[in-house]
């Protein structure tokens, strides 16, 4: 049933602002770990593996909760839901900052992962608030605010966690995450519930879909070491196989599933979510290897960098990032996420094989890094804006949720693959992985990213669902 109500109050530059900065504070709480994952393993005596898990259990969280916020922000108003989000965020972030050990910091960071929907509630407001044209630009400059941040959290982690100590960087920005709430809270009017229903919450459908990603993560983990424990990885595949099998039955049955199948089915949406995962899977790839290799302290491979120095070398590709937001939303607008999302997979399919090929100096690197990141950002961008306000109003977190998920999904896979090529690449009692292991890892992910063309292939100009 729903509601008629007045239509909402317009809004300004400064609200859009104030949640472009919500973006930009998030964004620099999610990025701290990836430049200092070498230090962490070092201070918290990780594995690689458990460095890989670290850089990605945040993501399986933001899995998990964005479906659930995108459909309660279409249904009890996206500022309402978004303020009692980032309250979870800045608990998660507090944690983290006092973690004294490697599970405690786990926790922190499976609370910090609500701040991933934050985006599609962002994107409930500004697509209640401003007209179709304008909000593909909010949004833009918004996602690409929130991957603007990565700039920021690259950047001062390293010297941060090495001048400070590593729990000043979890601290700083959770402060930024609170205060930018505070403002976001002031400046941005209430925005009406769409949708007014009894159905309740999913439960099953989300302890289903907690179960196959968290086995997922443990086969990807176990994988390279299939031979001393063969039985267990074959039991954890048939336990994936029937989390998943259930989680569809569940879903289709659900008067009111977490994840609407009915919608992922729309050829458009499932396009959109293809392509996402693809690519995400890709650039994750990348965002774990990269500091990998930069840390390595391999014979003729490796560059032994501190936490700074790969912060300031990730940092061109942030930047990159931070200006293909707006751009992918401009660029879908002008001339259709079509050709913005085969650009972009092109981009990032050469930046890839590149770095796979030839990386004996640290500017091959940055420039491979640039590539990746730029590509990312003009694709997600470029599927986001589409999707968002190619749906109805009502619709718009839902849809914006399942774009989301896939990148998450597809960023997972691709971390902990990237961990686990490092550790069957390692030798036994070494702490040095093998440079193949490297150079397959980038190899793997470009061919991944290069088949998204088949895909891109079959879509209409612009993204119409």
């Amino acid at each position: 049933m729903t509601t008629t109500l007045a239509p909402p109050v317009p809004i300004g530059k400064a609200a859009v602002g104030a949640l472009g900065i919500l973006a930009l504070s998030t964004g620099a709480l999610e990025s701290v770990v990836s430049p200092t994952i070498p230090l962490l393993e070092r201070e918290l005596d990780m594995s690689q593996s458990e460095g890989a898990l670290l850089s990605i259990v945040l993501l399986i969280t933001g899995a998990l909760i964005t479906p659930l916020a995108g459909k309660f922000g279409d249904r009890y108003g996206g500022k309402k839901v978004l303020i009692r989000l980032m309250a979870v965020v800045s608990l998660g972030g507090t944690v983290s900052a006092l973690a004294p050990n490697l599970p405690v910091l786990l926790l922190g960071q499976v609370l910090q992962g609500a701040m991933i929907g934050a985006l599609p509630l962002s994107f409930i407001v500004v697509r209640k608030h401003l007209p179709a044209g304008e909000s593909k630009v909010a949004i833009g400059v918004v996602s690409g605010l929130f991957v603007g941040g990565s700039m920021v959290g690259m950047l001062s982690a390293g010297p941060v966690a090495e001048q400070l100590s590593r729990h000043w960087m979890f601290a700083l920005p959770t402060l930024a995450v609170v205060g930018s709430t505070l403002l976001v809270n002031r400046l941005m009017p209430a925005d009406p519930p769409g949708r007014s229903d009894d159905a309740g919450i999913d439960w099953p459908g989300l302890l289903l879909l907690s179960g196959t990603l968290v086995t997922l993560m443990l086969v990807l983990a176990l994988a390279p070491e299939a031979g001393s424990a063969p039985l267990v990885l074959l039991a954890l595949v048939v336990l994936l196989a029937v989390f998943v099998t259930g989680w569809v039955r569940v879903e289709r049955r659900a008067a009111a599933p977490m994840i609407d199948l009915n919608m992922l089915a729309r050829p458009a949406i499932w396009k959109a979510c293809v392509l996402t995962f693809v690519i995400c899977l890709g650039t994750t790839m990348a965002v774990y290897l990269v500091p990998q290799l930069l840390d390595e302290r391999g014979d003729g491979y490796g560059f032994r960098a501190s936490a700074t120095e790969i912060g300031f070398y990730l940092l061109p590709g942030a930047i990159a990032a931070t200006l293909a937001g707006p751009l992918g939303g401009l660029g879908d607008r002008r001339f259709g996420s079509r050709a913005v999302v085969n650009t972009g997979v092109v981009m990032m399919a050469v930046g890839l094989l590149a770095v796979a090929a030839v990386h004996t100096e640290i500017w091959h690197l940055v420039v491979g890094k640039v590539l990746i990141a730029l590509a990312n950002g003009l694709c997600v961008t470029a599927m986001m804006t589409s999707t968002a306000t190619a749906v109805d109003p009502n619709d718009t977190g839902i849809a914006t949720s399942l774009i989301l998920v896939s990148r998450v999904l597809g960023s997972a896979v691709g971390g902990q693959l990237g961990g686990a090529l490092l550790t069957a690449g390692t030798p036994s009692g070494s702490e040095v992985a093998a440079e193949s292991a490297y150079v397959t890892g980038f190899v793997i992910a470009g061919v991944v990213v290069s088949l998204a063309l088949f895909v891109t292939r079959t879509m209409s100009k612009g993204v119409k669902a």
